[in-house]
């Protein structure tokens, strides 16, 4: 004998049956909305992180400003000489104290240099063409 259920009985699966559409438009629905709030989060966080490097980049910059303008101070010929005579005891040397050696490479190339008749540097004339 079998068992015959009446008309008006519902069964378990036939209302999951109903249901399972709806519950995967929710699910979607859901993953779309968690996906948007994460990738917004990501997109926040990266412009912090951008606006935290362009503030160091500027920074660093001015850092970089800073030491230039320190390095040409302390390059200075003035500040030089003064350091060399106050702290070094330096002084400048008498008149024929300082001899100039030229190397034999450089006075030989300004020989032959001298020597030849065609100039070191030719100059355009005005009016000629090539």
């Amino acid at each position: 004998m079998s068992k015959v259920l009446p008309r008006n009985t519902v069964s378990l699966a036939g209302v999951l049956m109903h249901l399972l559409p709806a519950v995967a438009l929710f699910a979607l629905f859901a993953a779309v909305g968690i996906l948007h709030v994460t990738s917004r989060v990501l997109v926040v966080d990266m412009g912090y992180r951008l606006s935290t490097a362009e503030g160091e980049s500027r920074s660093l910059t001015r850092e970089h400003d800073r030491l230039k303008l320190e390095l040409a101070t302390l390059k200075a010929p003035g500040r030089l000489e003064r350091v060399a005579r106050e702290q070094l005891g330096m002084a400048m040397p008498k008149g024929g104290a300082v001899v100039s050696v030229a190397d034999e490479r450089v006075k030989d190339a300004r020989t032959a240099q001298a020597r030849s008749s065609a100039p070191a540097v030719r100059v355009a004339e005005r009016g000629t063409q090539r």
